[in-house]
């Protein structure tokens, strides 16, 4: 995999995020729209640190295609 999927992907969700805050002021959100909203900044944590991983892999002269997706409970509790 290289990184320009992850990248794609990023770029798919921040625009399925972006489009449901758009609709907030005008008529609110649903609840659905908020569960979404949520599941949507866990998936992009996940891609966000598999990049990263990815990157610190290849640094460190390693494949990259071992890096793995963590868990969402792992990655929301990193601090930033």
């Amino acid at each position: 995999m290289e990184d320009r999927a992850p990248l794609e992907h990023i770029n798919d969700l921040m625009s399925e995020e972006h489009a449901l805050l758009e609709r907030a002021p005008s008529g609110g959100l649903t609840n659905a729209d908020h569960a979404r909203l949520k599941e949507l900044e866990v998936e992009l944590d996940q891609c966000w640190d598999l990049l990263r991983q990815r990157r610190a892999r290849r640094d460190a002269g390693q494949d990259p295609s071992n890096a793995t997706v963590r868990p969402g409970g792992v990655v929301e509790g990193y601090q930033q």
